[in-house]
């Protein structure tokens, strides 16, 4: 997803975080192939403010007939975003989305309905952004979701484009990145298990890499690799990462304060993620569970006293660690070992803090960070005398350029997060902008041929401000990102909150039963959004900590495949044991859990997985309903596993090319290939219409009857496929045309 929005970014002209004329540009400049295509929200969001303009606006051209060209549109929504990281990790931030298209423009090319609906949708605009607001409007109470319409993406000086910013206020930027790593250059193993994204190592000079760790010879796990000792004058900082099945490894030396890559490409090691609980049962047998948290996080991460004695815990990396390209393993677990995640915004990775602190700072709203500045002397100075006469924002356009052309520049400014103060915030203009204005300043050399020019320019910036007229206020600074690097790095976090986790439970809710002669599928009416959300509240952190640790957070139609499965089988969050428990043939041994287990057998090995060896099952078997940490847990083992060795009774452990969970899966081209069929319910007792999955059909039936292919019914198959395409509609990338009619929203 966020490489083909990358392609969107404009080679010529916005780039971040700086503008021609040294003032801050913290936004950047957006424009898809196609002008049809609507600019969406990012996220969850509350309305803080916008302006809908009927027409667009002249910035002073003259168009052919010599009457002002109508050329820019000062049509903006500004979002809030509240949402959670992490347990007790909650972030607040802003998205702006500028230009965006008039409504006589936008008519044309995208009508709308004559009856637009009251909140907004996917598919078309709130009745509250088709009417001119007549300035700027404060938000009140309305809210918007991620994927909704916000409008179409207009121009400004007749160059076509959206214009995007992501920011935090000075307080909430100090409450959250006062908790991580961001600007430290001597990081440590935080004390927290707060842990989301790619895993880091700083490895010190002079640790010995070994060919094969010890006892490990012949190993399937541990291919044969080279002795070797990282140089006294080196510092060795390592990525490792899963994708798709693979785990990835990328090794940086650092000699004299500089770094220098190791791995030209990411080292791949297959099938490493689907074979993670295979790995953690054969090399920490005493406890698996504990295991697969050190080859998952480096580190274990479990919220409960571990169970893997001190002396097991090792966890032996291959690493890349000098130029020839040369791997040996490691043991990661060593304390002088650093261990971090992307959670951490590791300094090495490129995260820079830019404010007063670290840099010589005007206090105005120019830029005199000497790196930046640079780059626009050095632009400046490639230009003609003619060139130097054209105004600043064709004359941005040679900046943005270079920078896009300069693949090392263009990286290292993604990954500054700079504190300077609003261009949209009208509030000390001539405070900020007036030593543009002074004989060295840029509008002071074009005195001569450009003498209003400083006026015209302040003119027209006004025409966009808006800041100070919303709740935020005026005559403030704040911590700029850049957009698309800091929605493709939290895209990594995976944490729902209780309101994200709520909408992945329908609005409505379809139940089913069956009997010997037909299936029967009733409505059991709605759930309500106050009882959705005390449902998702009750469980989420336990779930949340088994999506981290298991990777079914990795993506959202992951996530969807399993709430799919687990939001029915707790009958919408409410239960974690099996209906009829006591009283169903099979008991005691009926479901518990999350996704339950059921029979003897199952429980036995999830207790051994857990390394509670030498008690019952029926000791333990019980917790599983009563305790929330062990049915979340218990499910992701479920997940990972296929839930019986092959050859078992209700066996869903299938070969590597058919994999039948989500985290095994190998469906290509996965959004154009959901096939959604409208199915009719054989007795007619409701008029609402279901659909159908068939590639959801087939983890469902793995999880329910440990056979990803049969055509039999199913018990439960349509409400999960209900849960699936809620949760389908709320997490993933894919717009569904029909999924108003299953998304639960807070309305």
């Amino acid at each position: 997803m966020m490489d083909a929005v990358d392609e969107f970014e404009l080679a010529h002209h916005g780039v971040y975080p700086i503008a021609f004329d040294r003032r801050w540009h913290c936004g950047m400049h957006l424009a898809p192939s196609e002008q049809t295509e609507p600019v969406r929200a990012i996220a969850d969001g509350d309305v803080v403010a916008y302006r809908v303009s009927q027409k667009a606006i002249s910035d002073g051209q003259l168009d052919r007939n010599g009457n002002p060209a109508l050329n820019s549109n000062n049509g903006f929504v500004l979002l809030k975003h509240k949402t959670d990281t992490g347990e007790g990790r909650t972030i607040t931030f802003y998205s702006l989305y500028m230009h965006l298209l008039d409504i006589n423009a936008q008519q044309i090319i995208a009508p709308q309905p004559t009856t637009p609906p009251v909140t907004g949708s996917a598919s078309a605009l709130p009745a509250w952004l088709l009417q001119p607001t007549d300035g700027v409007r404060v938000g009140g109470n309305k809210k918007v979701y991620r994927k909704d319409i916000l409008g179409y993406w207009g121009q400004c000086h007749g160059q076509p484009h959206l214009h995007f910013e992501i920011f935090m206020t000075e307080a909430d930027f100090s409450d959250y990145f006062g908790h991580t790593q961001l600007g430290n250059t001597t990081p440590t193993t935080p004390r927290s298990t707060d842990f989301w994204g790619h895993s880091y190592f700083v490895i010190p000079a002079g640790h010995a890499f070994v060919s094969v760790p010890p006892g490990q010879t012949g190993s399937p796990y541990f291919p044969a690799l080279k002795d070797g000792t990282l140089d006294v004058h080196s510092k060795l900082y390592v990525e490792a990462y899963f994708h798709k099945g693979k785990r990835y490894t990328n090794s940086w030396v650092e000699q004299a304060g500089t770094p220098t890559l190791l791995t030209a490409e990411p080292i791949p090691e297959p099938e490493y993620e689907y074979t993670l609980y295979q790995r953690a049962t054969a090399l920490y047998p005493q406890c698996p569970s504990d295991g697969y948290d050190l080859i998952r996080f480096g580190r274990i991460l479990s919220t409960q006293q571990p169970t893997l004695p001190v002396a097991a815990r090792k966890n032996w990396l291959a690493v890349t660690y000098d130029a020839s390209g040369a791997r040996g393993y490691i043991n990661v677990s060593e304390d002088s070992i650093q261990k971090l995640s992307d959670s951490d915004f590791p300094f090495f990775m490129g995260w820079r803090r830019i404010d007063e602190a670290n840099t010589p700072f005007s206090q105005d709203g120019l830029c005199d960070y000497d790196e930046l500045r640079d780059i626009v002397e050095g632009v400046e100075a490639a230009e003609t005398v003619e060139q130097r006469k054209e105004p600043a924002y064709k004359q941005e356009d040679r900046l943005t350029a270079y920078v896009q052309g300069d693949e090392r520049v263009r990286n290292r400014l993604k990954r500054f997060v700079c504190h300077a103060p609003s261009e949209w915030d009208k509030n000390g203009n001539d405070a900020r902008y007036t030593r543009l204005n002074d004989p060295d300043g840029f509008f002071g050399k074009r005195k001569d041929f450009d003498p209003r020019g400083y006026e015209e320019f302040i003119d027209f910036l006004g025409k966009f401000q808006f800041l100070e007229q919303t709740p935020l206020g005026g005559g403030r600074k704040y911590w700029f990102f850049h957009p698309l690097a800091f929605v493709r790095h939290f895209r990594k976090c995976g944490w729902l909150s209780a309101r994200e986790l709520a909408q992945c439970i329908p609005r409505r809710i379809l139940d089913q039963t069956r009997s010997q002669a037909q299936q029967t599928v009733y409505p059991t009416g709605s759930v309500a959004w106050n009882s959705a959300l005390n449902r998702a509240q009750r469980l989420l952190i336990p779930l949340n900590q088994a999506f981290r640790k298991y990777r079914i957070s990795a993506d959202g139609i992951r996530l969807s495949y399993f709430l799919g499965n687990a939001i029915q089988e707790t009958t919408y969050l409410t239960k974690t044991a099996e209906t009829g428990g006591p009283t169903l043939p099979y008991a005691p041994w009926y479901g518990r859990g999350i996704i339950q287990l059921t029979h003897e057998e199952n429980y036995k090995r999830y207790g051994d997985y857990r390394g509670w060896f030498g008690t019952t099952p029926a000791s333990y078997r019980d917790s599983l309903e009563t305790d929330p940490a062990r049915a979340a847990d218990s499910a992701g083992f479920y997940w990972v596993c296929c839930a019986k060795p092959k050859g078992r009774e209700h066996n869903i452990h299938v070969e590597a090319d058919d994999h039948p969970i989500i985290t095994q899966t190998t469906v290509s081209n996965v959004c154009s290939d959901y096939d959604y069929r409208t199915r009719v319910c054989k007795v007619s007792t409701t008029t609402m219409g279901f659909r159908a999955c068939q590639q959801f059909e087939r983890a469902a039936r793995a999880v329910n009857t440990g056979s990803p292919n049969g055509s039999g019914v199913m018990y439960g198959l349509v409400p999960r496929t209900n849960v699936f395409l809620s949760s389908m509609a709320k997490l993933s990338d894919v717009l569904i045309d029909f999924e108003d009619a299953y998304a639960q929203k807070e309305s």
